[in-house]
């Protein structure tokens, strides 16, 4: 399946409506969310995709869906600069980033696999591969504090697994991983190569798995330890169009990229539920594909997937940017 019409499945109908602020649902909430630039990419057909902090430094990591480069904006920094650049090991696409806290930096080509660098050299650490040729778009990830990395697959309903022993065998070359949970008894059923799993957050521990059903709106748990899903019982919302996903401190955050929104929620301590706390649609997100949060609020990333890039006709803003959303 081409790229354009993988995010045609992400930007359906409603996309257009997409025109009014909601402020915050928390009668809590003293302030009304406020959208501001955080930083500019260099690239004039960037469309990021994914973003990535480092928690050491405060620098953020942003990968081009388009090219397969990745953009470092340094902490404080109004503008990013290449850090790796488009095609690097023979990569296309850069889509989930993440920095683990052995400060490794984990790129995902969508049709291949993940790649892993060491953030203080540039150096390829680990490249790994799905060992199948079947339909595969590998979407997010998260590495949990014990190092291991889980990996969603949009177009078959798995989520795949490397550890930090598998990391540590790779020794710089490539390596095969596999898939450790399947998905599919508990997803609702789809037309064959459909997109479903898309981002992916843990709790503080690696206990527990959450991860997005795009197209239906839910949030299932998957235990870590046995590979059981539930779905989480959402209340005053849905996580329908959700896209990438930032948990903390029992909060988590979602974009929804189709109608420029991002929605924050309160689990439960067992991760059982979620309720809607505070919701922001505006136009100005332009097409939001995920959010990485820091001490000063929420870096929301503008991919403009709607204009003249995946989806189609028409021209983007530039220079891209990612977005700082305050008051969420």
């Amino acid at each position: 399946m081409s790229r354009s019409m993988h995010r045609r499945t992400f930007l359906t109908a409603g996309a257009a409506a997409a025109l009014a602020v909601t402020v915050p649902v928390s009668a809590q909430a003293a302030t009304r969310p406020r959208i501001s630039t955080a930083f500019a990419l260099p690239d004039e057909r960037a469309y990021p995709e994914g973003i990535a902090l480092d928690r050491r430094t405060g620098d953020a990591y942003v990968g081009s869906y388009t090219t397969g480069a990745v953009y470092r904006a340094a902490a404080g920094h109004r503008t990013a600069q290449v850090f790796l650049p488009a095609g690097a090991d023979g990569r296309t696409t850069a889509n989930g980033l993440k920095v683990d806290r052995a400060g490794r930096l984990w790129v995902i080509d969508s049709t291949t696999g993940v790649d892993v660098y060491d953030l203080r050299d540039r150096s390829l650490l680990a490249r790994f591969e799905v060992p199948d040729d079947n339909p595969r778009f590998l979407n997010d990830l998260v590495v949990t504090a014990d190092g291991t990395a889980y990996i969603t697959d949009s177009v078959r309903p798995l989520i795949y697994r490397v550890t930090a022993a598998e990391l540590a065998r790779a020794r710089g070359g490539r390596a095969a991983f596999t898939a450790r949970y399947d998905l599919s008894a508990g997803l609702p059923s789809r037309p064959s190569a459909a997109y479903a799993l898309n981002g992916i957050a843990a709790d503080p521990g690696g206990r527990l798995l959450f991860v997005v059903d795009m197209p239906g709106g839910g949030l299932y748990r998957v235990a870590v330890a046995d590979g059981s899903v539930q779905q989480v019982a959402l209340h005053g919302g849905d996580l329908a169009h959700g896209d990438g996903l930032e948990l903390e401190h029992g909060t988590l955050w979602a974009a929804h990229n189709a109608t420029h929104t991002v929605t924050r929620w309160r689990l439960s301590p067992d991760g059982a539920r979620a309720r809607l706390t505070g919701s922001l649609t505006d136009p100005a997100l332009q097409t939001p594909t995920t959010l990485a949060r820091d001490r000063r609020g929420l870096l929301v990333v503008r991919s403009q997937f709607d204009k003249g890039g995946p989806m189609g006709p028409g021209t983007p803003r530039t220079p891209f940017t990612v977005a700082r959303v305050t008051g969420m």
